[in-house]
């Protein structure tokens, strides 16, 4: 018959968002049930009780551990150290997936206390005894989950669920409609979460909030002597993704990324430098523009975080150390509305010009 599975998914929840969201798509592709403490709602009976009741019920236990130990029970464990133990002492088949390397991490998603890293080590060592697998990216462990999880209902097979036209009785076929509507409202949530913003981004600057953004660039006087400038320009984060967000349609990297903003910054700052009387008489060349490092790598970051970019996980070859980024399945919705036309509006090209700073 056509087994489903139910898998406890455990982990710290605030530092793992994403990684969850990818092993929570893995779990749905191979028709497995996830479960996880954030799905359930509160119940009269203690919340340590109900989470062993949850683990017992399930088929599969799946320990992600990144940067942080999590939150202290009354045991002086943390609850998804007391998860895992658990498990072991019902003989439930578990898998670990370790972070390779938690110290690469943001600070924010590490332990920040002596005790609370050493705990971290102490779980890290108690997983790696059992079946243990090691991952660097979101990414990257929703592809070991699955292939990992494959191969351990082969290996270790379970009672499992069976679909309501197979089930023996009705109470199985009640249950088994129950969880096929929990598959599908999750189901729904995840694809929510690929068309809107992570959750927190709405308080970051974005849209048509401001930022500064420094920049160089030289320029010839009428004696055709050679000027450098430091300059800066308040542009809009639409402005930013207006312009370079169809470089990354498939995949840029950072250098195309560079040279979009520093084209960017060129075309933006025309009519605040034709207004610069220092200016006057100078002709710019269109070559040098070039932001600061400091403002490249910021721009980069918030729209990571706002989630409109992320990095390319497309393979290629070990030589090729660049980084390219691509556009998220949010990050291009949001484009299209920027930079699609709409209906009644007819597209104008402005002509080039030469200001105070643009030729050669």
């Amino acid at each position: 018959m056509d087994k489903r599975y139910q898998v406890f998914v455990s982990s710290t929840y605030e530092d793992l968002r994403e990684e969850r969201q990818e092993v929570m798509h893995a779990l749905l592709e191979l028709d497995c049930i996830p479960s996880g403490m954030e799905l359930f709602p509160a119940a009269d009976e203690d919340q340590w009780t109900l989470i062993q009741k949850v683990i017992s019920e399930c088929d599969y236990y799946l320990l992600i551990s990144g940067g942080r130990y999590g939150s202290i029970g009354s045991s002086g464990l943390s609850y998804t150290e007391m998860e895992y133990r658990y498990a072991l002492e019902i003989g439930k088949p578990i898998i670990g997936f370790l972070h390779k390397d938690p110290a690469q991490l943001s600070v924010a998603r590490c332990e920040q206390t002596d005790e609370g890293k050493k705990k971290l080590l102490e779980l890290r060592d108690l997983v790696q005894k059992k079946m243990c697998k090691f991952w660097t990216s979101p990414s990257e462990l929703g592809s070991v989950v699955s292939r990992s999880l494959v191969r351990l209902i082969k290996t270790t097979p379970t009672t499992g669920w069976i679909r309501a036209n197979q089930a023996i009785d009705s109470v199985a076929a009640i249950e088994i409609l129950k969880l096929k509507k929990t598959i599908e409202d999750l189901q729904s949530q995840l694809q929510k979460a690929r068309l809107t913003g992570p959750q927190g981004s709405e308080q970051l600057a974005q849209e048509n909030d401001t930022v500064s953004i420094d920049f160089k660039f030289d320029t010839r006087d009428s004696n055709r002597d050679s000027w450098g400038w430091d300059y800066e320009i308040n542009i809009t984060w639409n402005e930013i993704f207006y312009d370079i967000g169809p470089l990354m349609l498939n995949e840029a990297s950072d250098s195309q990324v560079l040279a979009g903003l520093n084209r960017t910054v060129r075309e933006r700052s025309r009519t605040k430098r034709s207004l610069d009387k220092s200016l006057k008489g100078h002709t710019a060349l269109s070559s040098t523009f070039e932001i600061s490092e400091h403002d490249f790598q910021t721009i980069k970051i918030q729209l990571i975080a706002l989630g409109l970019i992320s990095k390319s996980e497309k393979p290629r070859s070990v030589k090729d150390s660049r980084a390219f980024w691509t556009l998220t399945p949010y990050g291009d919705q949001v484009l299209t509305k920027l930079r699609a036309i709409r209906k009644g509006i007819d597209l104008v090209v402005p002509e080039p010009t030469e200001d105070a700073a643009e030729s050669e």
